[in-house]
């Protein structure tokens, strides 16, 4: 995840030189800290989606149900044993 985040700087960093040549150096470093801002914004709202995603999947529902029977039946067995 860094290394793409690390590759998106690079990449605004160039366009952002190329495309503003006029610019002052503040106001470079503004728009420049604009997208990367925008940018990971982007990347948090599309990993909080996968994730989401991930949890709510049919497998992750299964294994967390056949987690939880195994567990009850382990559970039952010690409290019958004592």
């Amino acid at each position: 995840m860094r290394l793409y985040l690390a590759a998106a700087v690079l990449m605004l960093a160039s366009v952002a030189c190329a495309d503003a040549q006029e610019e002052t150096m503040s106001e470079k470093l503004a728009t420049f800290g604009q997208r990367v801002t925008d940018i990971s914004q982007g990347l948090v709202e599309k990993a909080k989606t996968h994730f989401d995603d991930l949890q709510t999947s049919e497998f992750a529902v299964n294994t967390k149900n056949w987690f939880v029977e195994k567990f009850s039946k382990m559970k039952e067995s010690f409290q019958t044993e004592n």
